[in-house]
C-alpha cells in the first residue's frame, strides 16, 4: 500500500521540476527515521500537527517553496511515515532518468566482485545504460540476472544445462 502511495507522491514531485534537490532533502529526512526518538515524536498523538510540521521543516533547507509545501501536505494528510518510501521511489525514478538501473545477480554461491563487474560492464554496453548488480544468494541452481525496472530476467540453470547436454548426447548416439 505504501509503495502505491509513494508512486503518486513521486509523480507529483517529478512534475514540479526540482527533483534532485527534493530527493536530497527527503533522503536526509529518511535518515532521521532510523532514530527511535524521531519516530516517537512523529507518531505521537500528543504532538500537534503544527509542531510536527515545524520539526520536519527544520530538517531541510527552507528555500524551496515547492518542497516546503509538499512536506506540509504530507503532515496535513498524516503521511509523514511514508517519507522513507517516497524517498526510495524518488531515488529510483531519478536513477532511471539518469539511465542507471539496479538489479540482482541470483545464485546459490557467492559470485566474486570481479565477475560481477564483468557482468555489469557487459550488460551496460549491451543495454546502453549503467547497470549495478547485487549478488543475492538463494537456492537457485545456477545464475540469474534480474533487472526489474527494465523487465529483464536472464537465467542459466545448471539443471537445464545438464538435461540439454544429456538430450544432445542421446541424439548423437
Amino acid at each position: 500500500m505504501s509503495e502505491a502511495i509513494a508512486k503518486r507522491y513521486v509523480k507529483a514531485l517529478a512534475g514540479s521540476g526540482e527533483i534532485k534537490s527534493a530527493s536530497e532533502a527527503l533522503n536526509s529526512i529518511s535518515l532521521a527515521f532510523s532514530s527511535q526518538k524521531f519516530r516517537d515524536i512523529i507518531q505521537s498523538t500528543e504532538v500537534s500537527s503544527k509542531d510536527k510540521e515545524s520539526f520536519i521543516l527544520s530538517l531541510v533547507d527552507g528555500s524551496d517553496s515547492k518542497l516546503t509545501n509538499f512536506l506540509k501536505l504530507l503532515v496535513e494528510n498524516d503521511r509523514v511515515n511514508d517519507i522513507p518510501a517516497i524517498s526510495k521511489e524518488l531515488n529510483k525514478q531519478l536513477a532511471i532518468s539518469n539511465g542507471e538501473f539496479e538489479g540482482l545477480l541470483i545464485s546459490n554461491f557467492e559470485v566474486g566482485s570481479d565477475q560481477i563487474k564483468d557482468i555489469q560492464d557487459n550488460l551496460s554496453k549491451k543495454l546502453g545504460s549503467k547497470i549495478n548488480l547485487t549478488n543475492e544468494i538463494t537456492d537457485y541452481p545456477g545464475l540469474k540476472v534480474e533487472i526489474s525496472d527494465l523487465g529483464i530476467e536472464v537465467g542459466l540453470s545448471t539443471d537445464r544445462v545438464k538435461s540439454q547436454l544429456a538430450e544432445h548426447i542421446l541424439k548423437a548416439i
